[in-house]
């Protein structure tokens, strides 16, 4: 297994336990991206992305991902699968969702993180099947 697989099963650890406040995996200069959605961007810097990943988390209650499976791409990039839980605040439904991180790991840093909102979005982009 490679050290990029073990640093984003590391990350991925934590969120699943509903813990996103480590970022030290983190390039300074990250760039986050969101694709799809009423809302997709970028942002620049660790700052701006836990600001961006702040506001999405404010709506929720108990918010947690569950990864559904990993995959090394190449020797920098490593794609998650996932669906999220949590509780609308607003509302309190449970909405059920899946959606896809791909993480560029560049010398032991996650330099660019892409949240596809839609999972067949991410795969059809990368060129993979489920």
């Amino acid at each position: 297994m490679s050290e990029n697989i073990d640093l984003v099963r590391s990350i991925y650890a934590d969120w699943e336990r509903g813990d996103f406040a480590v970022v030290d995996w983190a390039h300074p200069d990250i760039e986050y991206w969101i694709v799809g959605g009423p809302e997709p961007g970028h942002w620049s810097g660790v700052r701006a992305m836990t600001e961006r990943s702040r506001e999405q988390l404010r709506e929720f209650d108990d918010f947690r991902i569950e990864v559904d499976g990993c995959r090394e791409l190449d020797g920098e990039r490593v794609l998650i699968l996932w669906r999220f839980r949590g509780r609308g605040k607003a509302s309190g439904l449970e909405p059920g969702g899946t959606g896809t991180y791909l993480f560029h790991v560049r010398d032991g840093k996650v330099i660019r993180l892409t949240y596809y909102v839609h999972r067949d979005r991410a795969l059809a982009d990368l060129g993979l099947e489920e």
